[in-house]
Order: C-alpha cells, then structure tokens, then sequence
C-alpha cells in the first residue's frame, strides 16, 4: 500500500502554527513511508474563503518546504462529485431527505438535550407522511445499535455507542455539500490512506466512519495529535504567539529552525533536540506522538532558531545580512562591509538568535563612519574620555595583530597611563559601535580596520 497522506486547509485566515504543525507531521509521515503528502483548499465556505488566504497558505507552505507532491486540488471543484455521491446515498436508503422547519429542528433538540438523546428526524421512517413544505435537507440514517470504533495512530481504540449520534446533515436545503460528506468525497477520491490532524476533529472522525461505511468504502487510519497550547496551558491564542506563520518568517526566522521546533511540539526521537527535515522524515514513522497538549513557547523557538544561525556559513549570513539591509534607503553600504564581517562572523554568532536582530545590530559593520549612538550611553563620552580615545587613536596602528599580543601590548600602555581596561574598553566600544554591548576590543580593532577606528574617534572627539 503506498501511503497518502494531505493537508486540508479552510482559506478563510493566515497558516497558523497549529496548521502548520499537522502539514509538517503528514508530510514527514508520507515522506518517511515514500508515499505521497497532497494538498487540498477546503474552500466550499464562499463567503469567507478568500483568495489572500490561499495566498499566504501557499507562501507559508513554500517557504516551510510543505508544498505537495502534486498541485492542489480545490474542494469547491468537486462539489458535483459531492452531489452525486449523496444521491447514491438517498438511493441505497442510507440517507434520507428530511423536511423539518428550523422551528420544528429547534424544538426537537430543545428535547433531545433534555432527554440526553441524539437528534432522530421523523422523517427517518419511510411510512412517515408528514408536510413537504420546506426544502429538505439529506441527512445519514445513523444506527441505533452497536457502537463505532477507530483504531487511532495517537489515541488508540476510540469507541462511541450509535445511540449518541445525530443523523448528520450530508446536502444542505440549498443542495451544497456539507463538510463531513465533502472531506470523506474527497479524501476517497484522492487515495488518503492516513489522515494526521488535530484532536478536535476525533467526533467528525467517528462520524464520517459512518459515511464510509453506509458507501461502503474503506476509510482511512486516523491520527489525532493534541492541540498546541500556551505556555500558561491555556489553549494557544494570539496572546501567545499565534499569528500566521508569514510573521516568524518576516522577523527572521529560518524555516528550518520552525521544522525542528515544530516537530518536537508532541513528537520526539529519544534525546535529539535539534535536526534537519531530512533527519525527521527518516524518524518519523507516526509512533511517539505525545497524547498531551504541546506547549508553544516563544523563547524555545528563538532559541531553535539561534542554533539553526550558528549553521550558517559566513557566506550565507552574509547574503542574508546585505539583503536586509538592502531595504534601508539613503544608506550606503560600505565597499569594507565583507571583508569586516568576515574577520568578526565567528564572534557575531556568539550570541546571535535571528537574523533580523543581528542585522540590525552591526550597522558599525555596514556603514563607514561613525555610528549613531544609543542614548542611553551617550553622556558616558565625555572630555575625559575623548582625550583617552585620542591619545589610543595616537598608537593604535601600532597595536599587534596577534590576540594576546594586542592584550600584553594594552595592559602595558595603560599602566603607563596610569588607566585601566574600562577607561578606555567602554567609551571606544560607543564611539565604534554606537553602544557599549559589542565583540571584543581586538577583534573590534582587527574587523574595522586602523584607518577606520582613527576616523570614527575623530568623528566623535573632535
């Protein structure tokens, strides 16, 4: 059996974590077995689906490596299909059309919730002569022995008595199909053999069993994986981070980093704590699926994300840098900018968690000059200061280029001075940074360049 996996997307809002968690997990699981991850746009809703919607659920897709196999199949396509099949339903006898009113459907669960029993139309019975005066609904004539049962890939055996279950509505008065009969249409049609999707969709799996069963066709093996929750165990809300995914990807977060981080959101491998797409397809084979809630953390993802930088290679970060920058008008950017990073990109991922951070921390690289400085350090150069940075600047292309030659060289001239490291460290990191946060002085030094550190103390000093 060839596994075919799909995500199923509603347009009607951003690609959210939560869905681009279960793309991830159908797509790994397809990959993992070399099968096939399809992609289908529930968009029948056509008053809220919109075509930016589908948009950004594409670019959200492209840009997590999530696209399908095949080009996406569009559900409001299908909706002949979806008409055809409910006719052979109401032809067999396993739906029926029902002509209750909304008053009369109102009253009857009014009943039904105080009797604790499942909505059960008259209409159901043949031999029922009641009036056709509303256009009728199609509804599945559910059993009332017996009980349902799915063998879940994360919840194991899932069993609901028959007696519980409504006869669902299959085509609406208005002859559109409705979500369960449309899903199960489609899903048959296209080949799904796993469906991997959040818990909150473990009564509809029960329910379109039932339609499998009353066409008489095999239904899929389910996998319902707990929703994603906040931090605080509430359940994940923008208040916690959930925005669409375009957002993550705006403020510089790799897309692997979001694959890794969102993979071990209820899913794990033994101890391994970061890995590529590849390394995950290899593993995951729909076991160790956590039962409990995940919990999405902002902190963890930044700190995902910082490893996946620290993967970078000079050359790469540096592309992505320039392009950052490249956004920013009436900047130049310095002719020196690569052969400075260069010199200080080990030093630079240090500390660094997103690219768009970093970048927007060294535009002491970037820019030739002296650096805008951050007002909150501004008053710490003083006169006092300016005649150290001067008297440096005086001797400063006599500095070593050798790390522990530069520091025997600088503990020697300020002795002589009668200074210490903070005299001169802080006020030569503003004046060559704009703050006081910054790499080391000799590989500050070494990175700029002599000619530069004399022009900026210049530019400040003078």
């Amino acid at each position: 059996m060839t596994v075919i996996t799909r995500f199923a997307p509603s347009p009607t809002g951003y690609l959210h974590i939560g869905g681009a968690r279960t793309a991830l997990f159908n797509y790994l699981f397809a990959k993992h077995y070399g099968g096939r991850y399809l992609l289908r746009i529930e968009d029948t809703d056509r008053q809220r689906s919109t075509s930016d919607a589908i948009e950004a659920i594409f670019e959200g897709l492209k840009w997590l490596g999530l696209e399908g196999t095949e080009p996406a199949i569009y559900q409001s396509h299908n909706v002949n299909r979806h008409k055809q099949v409910a006719n052979e339903l109401a032809a067999s006898g396993a739906a029926y059309y029902c002509y209750l009113s909304p008053a009369e459907i109102e009253t009857m669960r009014d009943d039904n919730k105080q009797d604790g029993t499942p909505f059960r139309s008259p209409w159901r019975v043949p031999s029922y002569n009641g009036d056709k005066d509303q256009k009728p609904v199609l509804r599945l004539r559910m059993p009332d022995e017996n009980d349902t049962m799915i063998d879940d890939l994360v919840q194991v055996e899932v069993s609901v008595a028959n007696k519980q279950l409504d006869d669902l509505v299959l085509m609406r008065s208005d002859e559109t199909p409705t979500y369960m009969l449309a899903v199960v249409v489609d899903d048959y049609d296209m080949g799904i053999t796993h469906i991997i999707r959040g818990d909150d969709h473990l009564n509809n799996a029960i329910r379109q069993t039932k339609i499998y069963n009353a066409l008489n066709w095999k239904a899929p093996i389910f996998g319902h994986i707990p929703l994603i929750h906040g931090t605080d165990g509430a359940k994940l809300s923008k208040r916690h981070g959930a925005t669409g995914i375009d957002t993550y990807k705006n403020m510089g977060i790799y897309s692997d980093a979001m694959n890794n981080y969102l993979a071990r959101l209820g899913w794990s491998h033994g101890d391994n704590e970061y890995f590529s797409l590849t390394q995950a397809i290899s593993w995951f084979d729909g076991r160790s699926i956590g039962k409990s809630p995940a919990r999405f953390d902002m902190h963890k993802l930044i700190s995902v994300n910082a490893y996946w930088l620290k993967k970078q290679s000079a050359e790469n970060l540096y592309k992505q840098i320039l392009s950052y920058h490249h956004q920013k008008p009436n900047k130049t950017i310095s002719s020196a900018f690569e052969a400075r990073f260069n010199k200080l990109y080990p030093h630079l991922t240090e500390r660094a968690s997103i690219i768009n951070e970093l970048s927007s921390q060294i535009d002491y690289l970037i820019y030739d000059g002296a650096p805008e400085i951050e007002s909150d350090v501004k008053a710490l150069i003083t006169d006092d200061s300016c005649t150290i940075l001067k008297s440096f600047s005086d001797i400063v292309d006599k500095t070593p280029l050798d790390a522990d030659a530069f520091q025997s060289f600088m503990n020697s001239w300020l002795a002589e001075k009668g200074l210490k490291m903070k005299d001169l460290g802080i006020p030569l990191r503003i004046v060559l940074t704009g703050n006081k946060s910054a790499p080391a002085l000799f590989d500050l030094i070494y990175s700029l360049g002599f000619d530069e550190v004399k022009y900026r103390i210049y530019q400040i000093c003078n």
